[in-house]
């Protein structure tokens, strides 16, 4: 018989994990919108040590010519983006020992779920193998394919851990009663995921012309960077609207089925007010000259809708289908 104890416990840690992998994400886009991925030019040191300088008189006075023989350029010493990229470094370090302890709570479920255990194994597997990829962007000297691969890998790991929490409170999702909602609901949301991939997508590609744009301009007068932005951008601004509409539809039918204290209430409410927030960051990003604040903003809010998506689809499988009975 499950420990309900443990399981609560399982699901308290999984849910601060996907919290956490969400807060590496808003950090690394502060990384990638303030230039300092390259802050520490080395892997897993920073500048040969453990803990980087504050200075660059800590530093060897060869150190451009040092560097520059390993293939990196602009390595000029700046102790703020140093110790941003070094941030986001322990904080990516952190989510490993919380990934671990998640995998580790989740052996209760050997018993009465093995898949349970086995998605959250694999997402700490998936994690390591992130480490790795953060260290090849480095090793590439930030090419863009590499940062955006970076990036959809860390949106895949939430999703898993997202249907692996869901998975093990199935019980209680099952209670949910959805007849409410239209039959339409389900086909519309999915329609909804993969909108929000596009989107995500194209992002992805105006983030990586963006990068073009701001070294040409030395990274300054952003003001001006909106003069060379590509087809694409006008694409994907123009595409928010139709995300925008549908969203708020399913926000919509979610409010008028269910009471306050529902969760998939919560749930919808919550994702309209990130598609309005999205929306809002880019905007700024258009109008405002690429104010860096925005950048991280933007990119964080995509990924907590696709997120808020998925979970009300794991809600919605597992609250139309009865438990099959190595499931009960």
């Amino acid at each position: 018989m499950m420990n309900t104890e443990a399981a609560a416990r399982f699901r308290r840690l999984g849910t601060i994990t996907i919290f956490a992998v969400y807060f590496v994400i808003l950090v690394g886009g502060i990384v990638r919108a303030s230039g300092a991925g390259m802050g520490c030019p080395d892997w897993p040191t920073c500048f040969g040590q453990w803990v980087p300088p504050t200075d660059e008189s800590q530093l060897p006075a060869n150190y451009h010519e040092i560097y520059a023989g390993r293939g990196y350029q602009n390595t000029e010493f700046n102790p703020v983006k140093t110790w941003t990229e070094y941030t986001n470094r322990l904080v990516g370090v952190t989510i490993g020992f919380l990934i671990f302890l998640t995998a580790w709570s989740s052996r209760i479920y050997l018993k009465t779920d093995k898949t349970i255990f086995y998605l959250a194994v694999s997402v700490f597997f998936l994690v390591g193998f992130q480490g790795w990829l953060g260290s090849s962007v480095v090793a590439s000297n930030l090419k863009p394919l590499m940062i955006t691969l970076h990036m959809l890998l860390a949106l895949f790991i939430v999703a898993l851990l997202i249907y692996t929490i869901a998975r093990s409170q199935r019980d209680v999702i099952a209670q949910i009663d959805i007849r409410a909602l239209p039959d339409k609901f389900k086909t519309v949301l999915i329609a909804a995921m993969i909108m929000t991939l596009v989107q995500v997508a194209m992002g992805t590609q105006v983030r990586e012309a963006v990068d073009f744009i701001s070294h040409n301009h030395a990274y300054i007068e952003r003001q001006y960077w909106r003069d060379d932005f590509p087809v694409i951008f006008y694409i994907h601004r123009s595409f928010s609207s139709i995300i925008l509409f549908t969203n708020l539809w399913l926000a919509w039918k979610i409010v008028r089925s269910f009471d306050k204290k529902s969760l998939l209430r919560r749930i919808g409410l919550s994702l309209s007010v990130l598609v309005v927030a999205a929306i809002i960051a880019g905007i700024s990003l258009d109008r405002l000259g690429m104010p860096p604040v925005a950048q991280p903003i933007h990119l964080l809010m995509a990924n907590l809708i696709f997120g808020a998506q998925f979970f009300l689809y794991t809600c919605l499988n597992y609250a139309s289908a009865p438990l099959s009975k190595n499931q009960s």
